[in-house]
């Protein structure tokens, strides 16, 4: 893909039931991973909710298939970060899917980071069967996620401003 090409983002829950679909624009690759722009005005939906965002956000896609899926947005948005515990995400064509594993680590503006739906994690996993696998994966990923978001290592960093900056950002 070549920097500014329209992607869309797939989003599906367990069990092929659908999630959050959006579109957006690849913006490139660094040793973190795919990076996708998310500008003002994007339209969020899934079934039961959609709107249209009132702040710019870049996702990136990790690098070596990790199970998880990275948002950074700008100072709008009630959450700085906010990763998706996933699927290893995978392209299909200019389509980006996952399935959505329920845990998130969240980092709101004022620095509070948490993780998120570990109650619907564990309702999911025997509501809609859940293999071992899948549960270890999503646990550890999260602890990892936590651990990185904490300490800020990269791409928390600060990392994804050089990406945010491609977008128009939303002043406060």
């Amino acid at each position: 893909m070549t920097p500014g090409e329209p992607i869309r983002v797939v989003m599906t829950k367990w069990g092929g039931r659908p999630h959050w679909e959006y579109d957006g624009v690849f913006l490139g690759t660094d040793q973190h991973g795919d990076w996708l722009g998310f500008p003002r005005g994007t339209f969020y939906s899934r079934p039961g909710l959609e709107f249209v965002g009132e702040f710019t956000g870049v996702v990136v896609v990790p690098a070596g298939g990790a199970a998880h899926l990275a948002a950074f947005n700008d100072r709008v948005a009630k959450a700085a970060i906010y990763v998706d515990m996933t699927t290893p995400p995978t392209w299909d064509g200019t389509t980006l899917r996952a399935v959505d594993l329920d845990l998130d680590v969240i980092k709101l503006q004022d620095g509070t980071v948490y993780v998120d739906d570990e109650d619907e994690f564990a309702e999911h996993q025997v509501a809609f069967g859940y293999p071992p696998e899948v549960v270890t994966m999503a646990e550890r990923s999260a602890a990892a996620v936590l651990a990185a978001v904490q300490q800020g290592v990269a791409p928390y960093d600060g990392t994804a401003e050089t990406w945010l900056r491609l977008l128009p950002v939303v002043e406060e």
